[in-house]
């Protein structure tokens, strides 16, 4: 897959089959809208294009108007976007900046600029809701009357439902909120993950006492930054964690501003695994790409007074994600079993 930051870049292709939006976790409704793009593309002998927007074109506003609480919440980060993008067999994605010229830009010359001139479009396809250029004027009918008169297919996708509810990026968002990490997956058709590469952090966790285990450097954690202020989930998660050993390893992680430590409002993803991967050593985790599954919320994050009621805190954290993942490594046996 081919990333681009601009439609301005002799790589783009000269023509392509497309269809826009924020795809802010790629959830379920995105991803059948992506297939019947990928199928419209194949058919026409085009590529398949996602054309979507970095910051948020709700931030830009938000700041726009001094209100970061207009601003969502983010569900994954540009590089899970762009991953999961690939996922679905995407051949080429155009990361537009939203900042005020592109903001300003009336629907007409959104098609003539963007579309036509920028991307050489011959077939989009959008969403029920789909609004676009100065004020929100334009929409399906507007971009359907260009495409008539200037030769471009538009087609529009109704919204895509799971059990009755309409499957959305605020939806997603919600059940992430409210720590209900089983619709989260639901929605998403998949575990909600988040991934980074494990940086350094202050190590203050290898002091807080024993782990679990027994082990002398207490509650060693891999550290991964959330790149966005304001995530959609916040707390304590039994997790599991891919790319550090050739298996998943079972952890417990903390999301959020670590109010006990610091509450410095940079948000962190800490991660302390259950048990260490002997093979990769004491400090052989940083610089790796790890991707960090949330299964289930245990708690919401909390300002302790003083380390020693934090370490006992970590301590029922580390004893109540052994429980949960225990008896969710049991359930998958007997789904395998099942299916078999």
């Amino acid at each position: 897959m081919h990333v681009y930051r601009g439609f301005q870049h002799p790589g783009i292709a000269p023509a392509c089959a497309l269809t826009i939006g924020n795809f802010d976790g790629v959830h379920r409704g995105h991803q059948a809208m992506l297939a019947l793009l990928k199928s419209e593309a194949q058919h026409r002998g085009l590529p398949s294009c996602v054309m979507s927007f970095e910051p948020h074109p709700r931030d830009f506003f938000a700041a726009k108007l001094g209100q970061p609480d207009l601003a969502p919440t983010r569900i994954a980060s540009l590089r899970d976007k762009l991953s999961e993008l690939e996922r679905c067999g995407i051949e080429q994605v155009v990361v537009l900046r939203f900042d005020a010229r592109l903001a300003s830009l009336s629907p007409q010359n959104f098609i003539q600029q963007v579309l036509l001139q920028g991307l050489g479009v011959k077939y989009i396809l959008v969403g029920d809701d789909f609004r676009f250029g100065a004020k929100r004027q334009g929409d399906y009918a507007t971009l359907d009357a260009a495409g008539r008169a200037q030769g471009f297919d538009v087609a529009r996708m109704m919204s895509y439902e799971v059990h009755g509810l309409r499957v959305s990026s605020s939806a997603v968002r919600e059940a992430l909120s409210s720590g209900d990490m089983g619709a989260a997956a639901r929605l998403l058709g998949r575990p909600y993950s988040i991934s980074g590469h494990v940086v350094h952090g202050k190590k203050l966790g290898r002091s807080l006492g024993e782990s679990a285990s027994g082990a002398a450097d207490g509650f060693r954690t891999l550290n991964l930054r959330f790149t966005h202020d304001k995530p959609a989930a916040k707390g304590i998660f039994a997790v599991r964690v891919h790319g550090l050993a050739e298996r998943a390893v079972d952890g417990v992680a903390s999301l959020g501003v670590r109010p006990t430590i610091e509450d410095a409002g940079r948000v962190l993803l800490e991660v302390h695994c259950l048990d260490w991967p002997a093979q990769i050593g004491v400090d052989g985790a940083y610089g790796k790409l790890v991707r960090v599954e949330l299964l289930h919320k245990l708690r919401d994050e909390a300002r302790y007074d003083g380390l020693p009621a934090l370490t006992a805190a970590i301590r029922q954290d580390v004893s109540d994600a052994r429980a949960f993942l225990a008896t969710h490594a049991a359930m998958l046996r007997q789904t395998t079993r099942d299916r078999i």
